[in-house]
């Protein structure tokens, strides 16, 4: 393989989807970022169609490690925060197509939101759930204790977060995980850092943006798919356009916007982010 031809491959777009709940009646403040199942069952097809080949995680974060290369027009699923309906309707579409996909779990909301982070109401995976979920293979990642904005906390805070959401998982799953996503998809220099000082093999951003095999593993970049997202776009997605391929430098807009949230923090107003 030449040069070029190495390179080229290494920024070959690999949509890494970004689900948060799958269902018909979401509450209030997540609903923006739900899907109908008729939704995601749609855009299983559209996947298929494509000709994309959904792998698990581990294969991108292996090849962005310098592993074997992924496959051609590779992709990945992922979910957030731990809905219980991903046991409830996710699961069966994904065994009915065959898929592999990874669920980040924020384990302050296990078993519902009382006293954590997430509004009354909000309907999430049990304890014994997510060990089901867990059996039948799927991928299970951290995503925090709580939800926070972890690059406007002191470190010690992010510390807890990270480190303390992989020791509850452990707990509950009895093995080790390694998969990690930062809430609203928020990180920092320092933040990454503590990250992979807690041991985490990879962490999920957002960004908005294809990953690739030369994407940072780190930070790999995800589409988030929204309620507002539109058959056309996601194809387009599946097609690899419509989004950069990451890597690329972290821009001035998303410094300054870090830098507002921040000093909302300190006046202690802090912003309050809806996923």
């Amino acid at each position: 393989m030449s040069a070029n031809t190495a390179t080229e491959a290494r920024r070959s777009p690999v949509p890494v989807f970004l689900y948060h709940s799958v269902s018909v009646d979401p509450p209030s403040w997540i609903a923006p970022f739900t899907v109908s199942p008729r939704t995601f069952a749609e855009h299983l097809g559209l996947i298929a169609d494509s000709g994309l080949r959904v792998v698990p995680l581990r294969r991108l974060v292996a090849a962005q490690r310098g592993g074997a290369p992924l496959p051609d027009r590779s992709a990945v699923l992922t979910f957030d925060d731990g809905f219980a309906d991903f046991s409830a309707t996710v699961l069966p579409l994904l065994a009915r197509w065959g898929l592999p996909a990874t669920l980040y779990v924020t384990t302050g909301v296990l078993g519902g939101p009382a006293g954590g982070p997430f509004p009354p109401g909000s309907r999430m995976l049990s304890r014994a759930q997510l060990g089901e979920v867990d059996a039948l293979g799927v991928e299970i990642g951290g995503h925090t204790l709580t939800h926070p904005q972890l690059d406007v906390l002191p470190a010690d805070r992010v510390r807890d977060e990270v480190a303390g959401c992989g020791r509850h998982l452990e707990d509950v799953l009895g093995h080790p995980v390694d998969s990690f996503a930062y809430p609203h998809g928020y990180s920092s220099r320092a933040v990454r850092a503590q990250v992979r000082e807690a041991g985490w093999a990879s962490a999920a951003a957002v960004r908005d943006a294809f990953s690739s095999a030369g994407d940072d593993p780190l930070r790999f970049a995800r589409l988030m798919v929204r309620a507002d997202t539109d058959r056309d776009r996601f194809r387009q997605w599946t097609l690899g356009a419509s989004a950069p391929v990451a890597p690329f430098p972290e821009g001035a807009r998303t410094r300054g916007w870090r830098a507002y949230r921040r000093m909302r923090e300190r006046l202690n107003v802090p912003y309050r982010a809806l996923s």
